[in-house]
């Protein structure tokens, strides 16, 4: 199903008609234009390429003048989004699939090259999914990581936080694969379903969730429906 690319501005609350007090997650999607469309006669499958923000530009240096520092989009990027017609390359290109799975939704609705896609494709009361990157903590041990208990703090007991044995002496004398063990924390590809659309602010390109969605402020986010 097709979606939208958005920031995650931050958490809010709303009342509904019952005056009912309602968590939600306040994304910002300015229109996406479609930058490359794959259609089920090439590649087995319908999707199209979407793009948010713009990257900065490499001006024309003079004589003796030093380059900006930052980095600017290459000659593949601008040129791939010369062909969309777009005057700066996206920040931001993600693939969205037209048929989740191929053979359930034969209709599958056609975009061509240059097509604007806004919020206005979500209306309040629908279902959406929201995949984002979940916030980055570092390196950390087992009891922040996976909420493992740790040892006792009393009794002479010196390893509190501590993992412990991590495998079998006799059988099979290794360590297991997928053993919880410290190690990075968050920084991860995380999708959450069933999230309600409680409000759609087409001028100010906003869309209201229910609940919360991975990652920081500012984190992009990709909103698909669920159907």
């Amino acid at each position: 199903m097709i979606g939208i690319i958005g920031k995650k501005l931050g958490m809010t609350q709303i009342f509904n008609e019952a005056g009912q007090q309602i968590p939600v997650t306040v994304v910002e999607a300015t229109p996406n234009p479609v930058t490359k469309v794959t259609t089920r006669e090439k590649a087995g499958f319908a999707a199209v390429e979407l793009g948010y923000g713009a990257q900065k530009v490499r001006r024309a240096s003079k004589k003796g003048e030093r380059e900006p520092r930052g980095v600017r989009a290459g000659k593949a990027e601008l040129g791939h989004a010369a062909k969309a017609g777009l005057p700066t390359a996206p920040r931001v290109l993600k693939s969205v699939r037209l048929d989740d799975a191929p053979g359930k939704n034969p209709e599958v609705p056609t975009y061509n090259v240059g097509d604007v896609i806004t919020v206005g494709i979500f209306t309040p009361g629908e279902t959406v999914k929201v995949t984002g990157t979940t916030k980055g903590r570092g390196f950390q041990g087992v009891v922040k990581r996976y909420g493992i208990g740790g040892g006792p703090n009393t009794h002479g007991n010196t390893k509190h936080r501590r993992p412990g044995s991590v495998g079998p002496g006799t059988d099979p004398s290794r360590v297991i694969k997928g053993k919880k063990m410290p190690g990075h924390y968050g920084d991860e590809r995380h999708t959450q379903i069933n999230l309600r659309v409680e409000k759609v602010d087409a001028d100010r390109h906003l869309l209201y969730l229910r609940g919360a969605v991975a990652g920081p402020k500012n984190g992009i986010v990709l909103v698909r429906k669920q159907g």
